[in-house]
């Protein structure tokens, strides 16, 4: 959207409410709405507020920020009355003008220039897995149906389709929504783009999901594993870069077609997958998904058919979809600094030219430990604790954060941990009370 349109939009009276939206450390999308006789100053100069309210932006002594909205992240939602909602996705800036270093936007355009300098554009796609429950504090399964199931048909399916309109409408292009493995799971797979825009896209279609849900009566979640007994749910996220319309992790020579740049890339990944888990799986239930059975990468490792890989090349059809997919996120991870974290991973394995490894084809799930030892395939974190300290001793990890930000986030996710392990779970009043 340019600033005519958006004025035209106000003078004629089409638009109900202007909102502006920006992410906090944790992933959580913060935001104000402003009347519509600031928007020219919102454009212009952008528009104040307390950041020191806003978890790991800012110190208290510089609480005022300003949030300024990026017109090419501008997201049009009509109204049942006709009417629409504008949201804007922001930047946010200290009041001299210089960006927010510890504004999670901020650090993936920083990450993503060091791509530009390249002359390489980074593309992401991602499949986005939920659960629907009827209701918030009701997770009893109310489906009966599996991966693809169509039949029956029933209402959470009706709200899929819904969503998916309603994304497609304000530019958020859905490839793809099925039902997922297990019951009440669906996904939803969006577009591959620019990866900024991705970011911004994955928020906004968390926000779609939820609303729409709410709307129709039933409960949305992002919860990586809120059952237990059931596979629980993933962000995918596929990646490649592109250099003048033409995909360059695609090599047609190569035995599995990818390009030396591909290579170190991916190599990269599988080198720093344990030092970037706490940013990619950052809740303490996220580690109750991260476990062998239920499809869900524990395993160092890559491969092409291998679905028990951490890392998959998927079959293509064509060069401009040559990609990797890393299949370790999960949908309650902040997109800008997981998508941060494993582009850092990839270009220091680009930069120090490492390389892959053969990829493992076998299931890994019921390969034997010694068959393991002697591939090299490492495990992942198997909790929030163990995940923290792996990415505070990462060299990368801080070099790509910042010092500042990187000191925020370890001590944010330490004290998390720090409050779920004193807390007595319903699993210990049930295993060690009658005792």
């Amino acid at each position: 959207m340019n600033k005519a349109d958006l004025f035209t939009l106000i003078q004629e009276g089409e638009v109900k409410a202007i909102r502006l939206w920006f992410t906090d450390i944790l992933g959580r999308v913060k935001g104000f709405s402003i009347s519509h006789s600031e928007a020219e100053r919102a454009l212009e100069e952008g528009i104040n507020f307390d950041g020191s309210s806003i978890e790991g932006l800012v110190r208290i002594e510089e609480s005022d920020l300003t949030a300024k909205p990026d017109l090419s992240s501008t997201y049009i939602f009509p109204n049942e009355n006709g009417k629409k909602t504008i949201i804007f996705i922001c930047d946010i800036y200290y009041p001299d003008g210089r960006p927010v270093e510890c504004s999670p936007r901020h650090i993936l355009k920083k990450t993503l220039d060091k791509v530009k300098k390249n002359g390489w554009e980074f593309f992401v796609g991602s499949e986005l897995e939920f659960f629907y429950f009827s209701e918030q504090r009701n997770l009893n399964i109310r489906d009966t149906k599996g991966y693809f199931d169509v039949l029956p048909y029933d209402k959470y399916d009706e709200i899929s389709e819904e969503i998916v309109n309603i994304l497609n409408g304000v530019g958020v292009e859905v490839e793809v929504a099925h039902h997922e493995v297990s019951e009440n799971q669906h996904e939803i797979d969006l577009r591959y783009d620019e990866a900024l825009k991705v970011a911004d896209h994955i928020q906004v279609a968390k926000y779609v999901i939820k609303e729409t849900a709410r709307a129709n009566g039933v409960f949305a979640t992002f919860m990586p594993k809120p059952v237990f007994g059931l596979n629980g749910s993933g962000l995918h996220l596929h990646q490649s870069f592109f250099s003048k319309g033409k995909n360059i992790f695609y090599d047609k020579k190569d035995a599995y077609h990818l390009s030396d740049i591909a290579k170190h890339y991916a190599a990269g990944l599988l080198k720093y997958a344990t030092e970037i888990t706490s940013i990619t799986n950052q809740w303490v239930n996220s580690y109750k998904r991260l476990v062998p059975g239920y499809e869900a990468p524990v395993y160092v490792s890559w491969g092409r058919q291998n679905r028990s890989a951490l890392l998959r090349v998927p079959s293509f059809k064509s060069s401009t979809s040559c990609r990797v997919e890393y299949r370790t996120p999960d949908p309650a991870t902040n997109p800008y600094l997981s998508i941060s974290a494993m582009l850092g991973a990839g270009l220091s394995g680009i930069k120090d030219k490492l390389e892959l490894g053969k990829p493992t084809e076998e299931d890994i799930y019921t390969m034997s430990n010694d068959r393991k030892k002697k591939l090299n395939i490492e495990i992942l974190p198997d909790s929030l604790y163990t995940a923290i300290i792996a990415t505070e001793k990462s060299k990368m990890v801080k070099n790509l954060f910042g010092d500042e930000f990187f000191t925020k986030y370890i001590r944010n996710k330490k004290a998390e941990w720090e409050d779920y392990s004193i807390r007595v779970t319903d699993y210990e009043i049930e295993k060690y009370l009658p005792l």
